[in-house]
């Protein structure tokens, strides 16, 4: 996603009336800000992309310690709700027949061959995807191909 287009998506939901997206969108936003402020240079894409996992990881962990505690339904589901709201916004992640279509690519590009080559066929999954794939279905395909 781009910055501006995470711009937009603030203002279209502050006309919209919707909170959460607004408030939620408003936390990657600063996030975002204080890289501007603190690296001097313009958000990129990739930035964008970055804090959006950024912050669907803090507000998982969040919302899992919410469920544990129990006592505030109405917050658990608000954090519930800004997860599916910011997965919503991230790339397509490559699963299921194209996934294995790049596992054998990968494989054949790399001529891996023991589960020592593991971590360097994982880096090329990672840089042919901008890491936007399954890692857990990668790594298992990766355990029954590599000897």
């Amino acid at each position: 996603m781009e910055y501006q287009a995470l711009q937009d998506e603030i203002k279209a939901a502050m006309k919209a009336g919707d909170k959460s997206r607004r408030d939620i969108l408003r936390q990657v936003h600063t996030e975002l800000k204080s890289i501007e402020v603190d690296e001097r240079r313009a958000v990129e894409e990739a930035d964008v992309d970055a804090m959006l996992k950024r912050v669907i990881k803090q507000t998982k962990e969040t919302l899992e310690g919410s469920i544990k505690a129990g006592t505030n339904q109405e917050r658990t589901e608000l954090l519930t709700e800004q997860v599916t709201i910011l997965e919503g916004y991230l790339p397509k992640q490559v699963e299921g027949e194209e996934l294995l279509a790049l596992i054998d690519s990968v494989l054949a590009e790399t001529g891996a061959t023991t589960k020592k080559d593991m971590g360097r066929v994982m880096g090329a999954l990672t840089k042919a995807t901008g890491g936007n794939f399954d890692k857990a279905a990668a790594a298992a395909e990766l355990g029954k191909r590599l000897s």
